[in-house]
């Protein structure tokens, strides 16, 4: 795709949600990075429901640790998967204390090494909690970006290697948003809105259907 046509796309992303953001509720790094973890198969409000009760009392790594996996997964159960969550959330925590003196690190090397955190968790983190740009590859940008063509992979790794080569730095953080939005409400998986859709006309599913794959 060219550079235009990714230019279109982002301006009208930009004026058709303008309100996009993070749709975890956070008041820390570590929040933010448990929080991700535990939206792995899970809705973001699904989550937010259990962390706002689970913060209340375990909101740092030295309270979270107090826990047993036992006990944590009963207070994470409806996140689904809650023992393997548990148990990386527990472990993440422990290293977190140990190694980061309670702190939540903030290069990707650093935090992909944490139990349970890899690429898309750490790019959440980097991007919302610390405002390093970044582009977190979920199932809606995956989805959406392959449909669009402003970026094809077949594993969500190669499709943020090409977003980040076609999107300006400045851009990442914001686009990362505006395309989970845009997967959310128009570019659904089995249905998407192509008639009500605002970038149809630079959109290659759209456009050369028999070119393109959901």
């Amino acid at each position: 795709m060219d550079k235009q046509n990714v230019d279109n796309i982002l301006k009208v992303l930009k004026e058709t949600y303008p309100e996009a953001k993070c749709a975890l509720n956070f008041e820390s790094p570590y929040e933010l990075l448990v929080s991700t973890m535990l939206s792995a198969q899970c809705t973001d409000v699904r989550v937010n429901k259990v962390t706002s009760e689970l913060y209340k009392q375990y909101n740092t790594p030295e309270k979270m640790i107090s826990l047993t996996e036992e006990e944590l997964g009963e207070r994470i159960k409806s996140c689904g998967f809650f023992r393997n969550k548990s148990k990386n959330i527990l472990s993440t925590s422990r290293e977190l204390i140990e190694k980061y003196g309670g702190e939540v690190p903030h290069t990707m090397e650093q935090l992909i090494e944490l139990p349970g955190v890899g690429r898309k968790t750490a790019d959440v983190v980097l991007s919302n909690a610390f405002g390093v740009p970044a582009i977190a590859v979920d199932t809606h940008v995956f989805r959406v970006s392959n449909r669009l063509g402003i970026a094809k992979g077949t594993t969500p790794h190669k499709v943020e290697m090409e977003l980040m080569k076609n999107i300006p730095k400045s851009m990442w953080s914001d686009s990362h948003h505006y395309l989970i939005w845009h997967g959310r409400r128009i570019c659904k998986s089995r249905k998407p809105d192509c008639e009500h859709c605002p970038l149809a006309p630079y959109c290659e599913y759209f456009n050369h259907p028999e070119e393109t794959k959901s």
